[in-house]
């Protein structure tokens, strides 16, 4: 992902070359603070006027241990859920448009709502033990270790807007610095757990139990367990806070 990203930049950089003009109508940039932590991004913006542009944001976070654990265990009420096994990535598509408040094109403080589509990629470990059923009633079984992970995807689509200031650096550079900002919308997500083969009914029992027990406020969490495996549907509100971000970019 990071080899696209810089083969990009060179790419229009490369184009621009070329061009004397300071004030293109198209810049190409990525967030940096986003970048390193993994959640590569990449942002196409256009000028449609002096003081509006519309733009496009892409940006993937590839599957990863999950951040913020402290948080999350807050979240998610269940002991059985192995957090340090936790894995969480995303894949976003952002529309922005952008306000400016400056006197050039592109440049200066600007208010900029948005509309984003995510889809939030989880793999769950729950660990548990379950009794399982005496071949006769003098025989007593010792627990039985069962590793259920639970694969799926959230999807969401949310409104915000942010603030922030663009900044022309050189011919072709520019800084975007985004202050503060935050969305809100709905998410809806399915997360699979496909048993081995002799999954046994103390076994599916159990793990009903634990998933009917789990609490994920605000979210609401539905669940099916059979002797094939386990579906867990949620659904509930989505919402984000957008911190401050630093972004580079090449106009052109």
């Amino acid at each position: 992902m990071k080899k696209i990203f810089l083969l990009l930049f060179i790419f229009i950089a490369f184009s621009a070359s070329s061009q004397s003009l300071i004030g293109g109508d198209n810049i190409l940039k990525t967030n940096l603070s986003a970048d390193a932590i993994n959640n590569y991004n990449i942002t196409y913006e256009r000028s449609i006027n002096h003081f509006i542009s519309l733009s496009v944001n892409y940006k993937n976070m590839p599957l990863s241990t999950l951040p913020l654990q402290a948080l999350a265990k807050k979240f998610i009420d269940n002991p059985n859920i192995n957090f340090d096994n936790f894995k969480f990535g995303n894949t976003t598509i952002t529309f922005e448009g952008r306000f400016y408040l400056g006197l050039s094109k592109m440049s200066g403080f600007y208010i900029a709502p948005y509309i984003r589509y995510g889809n939030y990629d989880l793999s769950v470990p729950i660990n548990y033990t379950y009794t399982p059923e005496k071949p006769s009633p003098n025989i007593s079984l010792p627990p039985v270790p069962v590793n259920a992970n639970l694969d799926g995807t959230i999807r969401t689509q949310s409104y915000g807007a942010h603030v922030g200031m663009q900044f022309q650096l050189l011919t072709k550079l520019v800084l975007d610095i985004s202050f503060i900002g935050g969305h809100y919308g709905t998410s809806t997500g399915k997360l699979n757990f496909i048993a081995p083969f002799d999954f046994p009914k103390p076994a599916q029992v159990e793990l009903q139990r634990i998933l009917d027990n789990t609490k994920a406020n605000p979210f609401t969490l539905k669940s099916v367990v059979n002797s094939r495996g386990a579906t867990t549907d949620t659904e509930g509100p989505w919402a984000g806070l957008r911190g401050l971000g630093i972004g580079l970019g090449l106009r052109f």
